[in-house]
């Protein structure tokens, strides 16, 4: 009954929160700067969010990781830890870089080649 529960309150989070929206196999990907990148993409697309793109993408990358617990794999969980590192890095407050997160064009692209 637990475990019901907690589904649908996840379920529930994803559809009626502020978070923001996430294409599809964004965390399942191998390369974390892809994931951080992605991640900060769509922060920063999103209308709904109230927060900070950047604080936005680190919050979804935190539930994340929180919601899929113990069936996220001990490799998957290392590449999901490191896009935040990443996150913080290239796009976080205290970041150096100006670049920006690549674009869903660049993203599409990158996919392919």
């Amino acid at each position: 009954m637990a475990a019901t529960k907690a589904k649908k309150w996840s379920a529930h989070v994803n559809q009626t929160s502020n978070a923001m929206d996430i294409e599809p196999n964004t965390f399942t990907q191998s390369d974390p700067q892809k994931i951080a990148r992605a991640v900060e993409y769509d922060a920063e697309a999103s209308e709904r969010r109230k927060s900070s793109p950047y604080r936005s993408a680190m919050s979804m990358l935190t539930f994340y990781i929180n919601r899929a617990g113990k069936k996220l794999s001990a490799k998957q969980r290392k590449v999901l830890e490191d896009a935040k590192i990443v996150l913080r890095e290239e796009f976080g407050p205290n970041s150096k870089s100006t670049s920006k997160p690549a674009t869903k064009t660049e993203r599409t692209h990158n996919k392919r080649g």
